[in-house]
């Protein structure tokens, strides 16, 4: 096989989608998979893929410096797409110290071991890390984030995530190790665990359950389907160009409250509700400490230097989104109670 590529945090939301893109699209890569599935780490992501004669999982925690020595040995990985991360703002906020392990020690781990792994012939290999446009802080007077746009982080998890990209330059400026990073704005689509918003509405609507939204919902977020980011990482992956940085985005920046009421409409048509329903959930809650008032990724650069563009539309997207969730009870099932993590040990353990 030409490559042996180490996808971090694979079993997650974004990462089970840049898998399964990898292994259908590019038989003759190995792709293994690293994941220590925590609560959003689910194998149940990866049905289709299980299979396939040139994917291998293995579980393992980012922070562990060993293992993942280890891993570079056994599997001899020629490359790393690097989007294992602590990622939820709300828990941030709870636990920094458990976002300051995982997506900074655990991304110094990991530069370490591909440094070491590689050491003779550092420029052949390529570390690609998979980051935010959290980091760039928050716009309050019109314009968008540009890969230049100086970094001003406003919460534990984008402060983790702004360290971990600091380092991955670091290291390519220092040990010349060859590097990308790509900072994406807000993801949906399937998979999508239900604590953020898009997941969290529908499952709610559905149930008949309050729909938290913080403040007054004014709040402004690009949106991306998550296909469509997995198509960007990989065209990154191939055509991206060394110690460079991508933004990427939808182009696409909608207010919370625009977009719960659209979940509402959209849910009430297609449960066959009496139009006006499921607004009736929506319930205002004390917003979010140090909540970024707008974020809103200019995406030029990729598309113009390296030909990727989104190719749905956000209407489009929130309709796949929303029939995936309805015709995927059982996963939610297996979600919501825990069970998916029973997936693992009957799976994969001895």
């Amino acid at each position: 096989m030409s490559k042996s590529i180490l996808i971090t945090g694979g079993a997650g939301f974004i990462g089970s989608h840049v898998v399964q893109l990898f292994v259908v699209k590019y038989p003759e890569y190995k792709i293994v998979n690293l994941d220590a599935l925590t609560y959003a780490g689910n194998l149940e992501n990866l049905k289709a893929v299980e299979g396939a004669s040139n994917y291998v999982f293995e579980k393992a925690d980012i922070q562990d410096e060993e293992i993942l020595k280890a891993i570079f040995e056994k599997h001899n990985i020629t490359d790393v797409i690097h989007l294992a991360a602590e990622s939820h703002v709300d828990r941030s906020i709870t636990d920094p110290l458990a976002f300051v392990k995982t997506n900074v020690f655990g991304t110094v781990n990991l530069l370490n071991a591909a440094k070491e792994f590689w050491k003779e012939n550092l420029a052949d290999h390529l570390f690609y890390h998979v980051s935010t446009d959290e980091v760039y802080g928050s716009l309050h007077d019109g314009g968008f984030f540009l890969e230049t746009t100086s970094y001003d982080p406003q919460s534990p998890y984008s402060a983790s995530k702004a360290a971990s990209d600091h380092f991955v330059r670091a290291y390519a400026n220092t040990y010349k190790m060859k590097t990308v990073v790509s900072n994406c704005s807000n993801n949906y689509g399937p998979n999508h665990f239900p604590e953020k918003l898009i997941p969290l509405c529908i499952h709610n609507i559905k149930n008949n359950r309050p729909l938290p939204v913080y403040g007054k919902g004014e709040n402004v977020r690009d949106w991306l389907f998550v296909k469509d980011h997995a198509r960007a990482i990989d065209t990154v992956f191939h055509q991206g160009k060394d110690g460079e940085t991508y933004n990427i985005g939808g182009f696409n920046e909608w207010k919370n409250i625009d977009i719960v009421n659209l979940l509402c409409a959209k849910m009430d048509e297609k449960l066959g509700r009496e139009v006006g329903t499921s607004e009736k959930l929506i319930t205002y809650v004390k917003d979010r400490a140090g909540h970024d008032l707008r974020y809103a990724i200019d995406a030029t650069k990729i598309q113009k230097e390296l030909g990727w563009e989104p190719s749905l539309q956000f209407e489009e997207g929130i309709e796949i989104t929303i029939d995936w969730y309805l015709n995927n009870q059982e996963w939610l099932d297996h979600v919501t109670s825990g069970a998916y993590q029973e997936y693992y040990d009957k799976h994969y353990e001895a």
